[in-house]
């Protein structure tokens, strides 16, 4: 049985995510035979590490290894790049050239970003992977070559082949074999181990103490979807390695190195469709909190005038107040609602009911918290409810982790 362990120290691979031993495994069991696999994955997940599996563990290991980016090559010379061209065959052309398959004979072809491989090119790659043969570009002499390819994309295969980008017939060509990468997002158990292995390397290389994270830090790094896969956490990794010097970086340092359009796949709270574009995060919960403050002086009112008249008198400020609490028309609401006896007593607090002014007239902070406050327990609440999850507690509340911790440190909660 393969051993994944000794895999992974040979090939310098960090994780141990059961997604990622699966890819090792088949990539290393297909590597004895000839046929061809397909590494798939979003751009950034290491999927360049696979064919140099499949080479090593072959019977190819001896023979050449070339990669090759097809998305890298210009579509007017792609096809002299892989197959090689004879001299005069085009402007340019002064010598005769052997291309890429000719030069891999009897190794191993690694073609990423397959995908970007035009249609004309497909057609020669379909030829080369079915018989062996190709033919130079200007030349009518075919050529055989032995190769083993391994190909690599991001790309959605059945969108593409739905748009006609893609022959149908190559992506089964290619994908005797697929081998699925996760992206770093599916693997948060790892995302520490890499951060620590690459702020190692950092530090060996030029010399300085590595970097290390507070709790919080650590809880937002696993949480962040990274976008951007392995490739991106190493280049945050590698900026504050250079940027800071303080090395225990904490929640707020972190945060400034990742894009706020992507922290945690939280909705946007600087916007909204009420015409709060612009406003930041307190003025948005201050806006709430009025807002809430409104709802109940337009109930309590509400209530009032049922109380008095024994029911609804269809009025126009009532059917106002209707709609505003309840959102529905004024004759539904009292059509399905029973009327209640009139009552001519006092009232509970022991004023007359005539003298309802005094409700719109009481002091605020015996209505309702101060902002301070409100905001203060609706924190509380809601980091109670998640039982202390600060991304789901900020979700929630609407406002950003960063403003969040910010939060939780000024009002002192723990």
């Amino acid at each position: 049985m393969m051993d994944v362990g000794a895999l992974k120290r040979r090939f310098g691979v960090v994780g141990t995510s059961p997604s990622l031993d699966r890819a090792l495994v088949v990539a290393a069991q297909v590597a004895t035979t000839d046929i061809s696999v397909l590494v798939l994955g979003e751009s950034g997940t290491g999927k360049e590490i696979m064919p140099r599996i499949v080479h090593q563990f072959s019977t190819r290991k001896h023979g050449p290894y070339v990669a090759v980016n097809c998305g890298a090559i210009p579509e007017g010379t792609i096809d002299s790049e892989l197959f090689g061209h004879e001299k005069g065959a085009f402007t340019g052309a002064t010598d005769t050239r052997k291309g890429y398959f000719e030069e891999a004979n009897g190794g191993t072809i690694f073609l990423d970003e397959v995908a970007e491989l035009p249609l004309t090119t497909q057609v020669r790659l379909l030829r080369v992977l079915e018989t062996g043969e190709f033919m130079k570009v200007g030349s009518s002499k075919v050529q055989k070559t032995d190769v083993r390819v391994v190909a690599a994309t991001n790309v959605d295969f059945d969108d593409a082949i739905g748009r006609g980008r893609f022959r149908e017939d190559l992506y089964y060509r290619l994908s005797q074999v697929p081998i699925q990468l996760p992206a770093l997002r599916q693997r948060s158990g790892d995302i520490h181990l890499l951060f620590r292995k690459f702020t190692t390397d950092f530090s060996e290389q030029y010399r300085m103490p590595p970097l290390s994270l507070e709790d919080e830090a650590i809880e937002i790094l696993e949480h962040y979807p990274w976008p951007g896969n392995i490739r991106q956490l190493k280049n945050v990794t590698e900026q504050m390695s250079i940027l800071e010097t303080e090395r225990r970086i904490d929640a707020d340092t972190l945060l400034g190195y990742l894009p706020e359009t992507h922290r945690s796949r939280l909705p946007s709270s600087t916007s909204s469709a009420g015409g709060a574009e612009g406003m930041d995060e307190r003025e948005i919960l201050y806006k709430v909190l009025f807002d809430m403050k409104g709802d109940l002086n337009d109930l309590k009112q509400l209530v009032l005038s049922l109380m008095k008249h024994g029911g609804l008198s269809g009025g126009d400020d009532e059917a106002e107040l209707v709609q505003r609490v309840f959102k529905e028309d004024a004759a539904d609401f009292g059509a399905r609602r029973p009327a209640l006896p009139a009552y001519s007593g006092p009232s509970p607090s022991g004023h007359d009911l005539e003298d309802t002014h005094d409700i719109d007239h009481q002091p605020a902070d015996e209505e309702v918290l101060s902002l301070q406050d409100s905001e203060r327990e609706l924190i509380r609440r809601a980091l109670e409810k998640h039982r202390n999850k600060r991304k789901y507690a900020a979700e929630e509340l609407g406002i950003s982790e960063r403003t969040l911790y910010r939060k939780i440190k000024e009002y002192n909660l723990k």
